[in-house]
């Protein structure tokens, strides 16, 4: 893992970037601001983009940490207790425009229309009905390690996380590809297209919150979303879980929703698999101001169980998910420049 310490001339330069920028936009969901944001992305600090620019590159780890960045814990007020139920006028404004330019030396933040009602950044705190549930909002319950949304052929490239409140150190849970150790058959079975992946369950339809759309073109895209959902839960399609170089492989996983629907051979490699998963398992404690990213393609992620208070002070993470490239998803987003897929 690599972690970037920011200095005080940086926080400096990055709050400067916000003020000019929070004093133009009220939300990093206004498509100008993501239009901009890129370019005000590269007036932050060398050395942070310098960081970044490595780890795009895949060199020397698929996980990095920027710290330092002050939250004001006071200002952010309650956790809530459902992303449907917050504000227009989101409290953590400040901090989601730093983390979406940082985020945005990765490549293009993007969103899912089957996923807390299209919106870019995503909140992640436990929610009463979900804390049994292996769900982002779950809390009582070990969130088993994975790849971000497993089951899409148009997953994200990285997964950011951004700390505003985590008074319980509840550990995220991390393990890179380059550190697990497997015998040759069993890599030879991975690595060939034999493997099942479901939607997790913030895919699905019970799930899912959005309005009537007036465009005919969104309604026929949003259709379209929820049945390539539904067909991967009846019918899912035979998949990698090991790709790209042989002797470097990217990883493709997500064991929970992968339980019942393997092969015995399939299974006994999984098994092996996820036993050398574990074996190579670390994490780190992310504090208010810490911004996680992972390269979805090298890591598997999970969380730590917690007893969630469901009272205002509980663990709230912000999320996004990064492309490299937007052009893979043209054909299930509305337009060039749009960031929601269908």
């Amino acid at each position: 893992m690599l972690r970037l310490d920011l200095r005080e001339e940086d926080i400096r330069s990055i709050e400067k970037l916000v003020d000019e920028l929070a004093g133009r936009y009220s939300s990093v969901e206004e498509p100008e601001f993501q239009r901009e944001a890129g370019v005000y992305a590269q007036e932050l600090p060398r050395a942070l983009r310098r960081d970044l620019r490595e780890f795009h590159l895949g060199e020397p780890t698929g996980i990095l940490v920027v710290s330092g960045l002050p939250v004001d814990d006071d200002e952010l007020g309650p956790t809530p207790a459902h992303w449907k139920t917050k504000p227009d006028a989101s409290p953590s404004l400040r901090y989601d425009i730093a983390f979406y330019l940082v985020a945005s030396l990765l490549g293009e933040p993007i969103a899912w229309a089957t996923q807390q009602a299209g919106r870019v950044m995503h909140d992640i705190f436990p929610i009463k009905e979900h804390e049994h549930e292996q769900i982002g909002w779950g809390s009582d319950e070990l969130l088993t390690w994975h790849t971000e949304d497993a089951f899409h052929p148009l997953r994200t490239d990285y997964l950011g996380l951004m700390c505003l409140r985590n008074p319980d150190d509840v550990e995220t849970t991390a393990a890179d590809i380059a550190d697990v150790r497997i015998d040759d058959e069993t890599r030879r079975i991975l690595s060939e297209p034999r493997f099942r992946i479901l939607p997790d369950n913030s895919h699905r339809p019970e799930n899912q919150v959005g309005a009537d759309a007036e465009d005919p073109l969104v309604e026929q895209l949003r259709r379209r979303s929820v049945e390539r959902v539904e067909r991967a839960l009846a019918e899912p399609e035979p998949v990698q879980v090991l790709f790209g170089s042989p002797e470097d492989p990217y990883v493709r996983i997500d064991p929970y929703y992968m339980e019942g629907v393997q092969g015995p051979e399939e299974q006994r490699a999984l098994e092996t698999f996820c036993a050398a998963v574990d074996a190579a398992m670390g994490g780190v404690v992310l504090t208010p101001g810490d911004m996680l990213f992972i390269d979805n393609y090298r890591v598997v992620h999970g969380r730590k169980p917690f007893r969630a208070r469901f009272d205002g002070t509980d663990r709230w993470l912000r999320r996004l998910n990064v492309a490299r490239d937007l052009r893979k998803s043209r054909d299930s987003r509305l337009t060039a420049a749009s960031r929601v897929i269908y």
